[in-house]
C-alpha cells in the first residue's frame, strides 16, 4: 500500500506584521494533523512565492493582523503566477481582517480564509480541502 504524501504548508506573514502567536499556533495545529510545515516568518509576496517553489509547498498560508491583506494578497497571487505555481498551489489566509474582505480574498484566488476563533478542525479541514481541490482529488 502506497504511503499518502504529506501536505507541505509554507506559513508566512507580510512584511510589517509583528504578531506571530497565531502563525505559531496554526503551525502546531497543522503539524499535529500530520502536515509538514515550513515556518517562514515575515516576507514580501515575491519572496514567499520563491520560497514556495524552493520548498515545493502544496499550500501557502498567510497570517495577518495589521491590514493590507487585499493589496499584498493580490501581489502574492501575481508573484505565484509569475513563478508558475498559482494553478497548483492552494492559498489560505487567517487572522484579523475586515469581514467584508473575506469574500474578496476568495474571489481573487484564496481557497479559504479563516477569521479569528476559527475552530482547529475547520482550519485543518479547510487546508486539506484546498489542497485536494488544487490537486484535482
Amino acid at each position: 500500500m502506497a504511503k499518502e504524501k504529506k501536505i507541505k504548508v509554507l506559513l508566512a506573514q507580510f512584511p510589517l506584521e509583528t504578531h506571530s502567536r497565531g502563525l505559531i499556533t496554526v503551525a502546531g495545529m497543522l503539524r499535529d494533523a500530520g502536515m509538514e510545515v515550513v515556518l517562514m516568518g515575515n516576507a514580501r509576496p515575491e519572496q514567499i512565492a520563491k520560497v514556495a517553489v524552493q520548498e515545493s509547498a502544496d499550500v501557502i498560508g498567510i497570517s495577518t493582523y495589521c491590514g493590507g491583506e487585499l493589496v499584498l494578497g493580490a501581489e502574492l497571487l501575481k508573484a505565484a503566477e509569475k513563478e508558475g505555481i498559482k494553478d497548483h498551489t492552494a492559498f489560505v489566509l487567517g487572522g484579523i481582517f475586515p469581514p467584508k474582505d473575506g469574500p474578496e480574498l476568495v474571489k481573487m484566488g484564496f481557497s479559504a480564509v479563516f477569521p479569528p476563533s476559527t475552530p482547529k478542525n475547520e482550519i485543518v479541514g479547510g487546508v486539506k480541502k484546498a489542497v485536494a481541490a488544487k490537486q484535482g482529488h
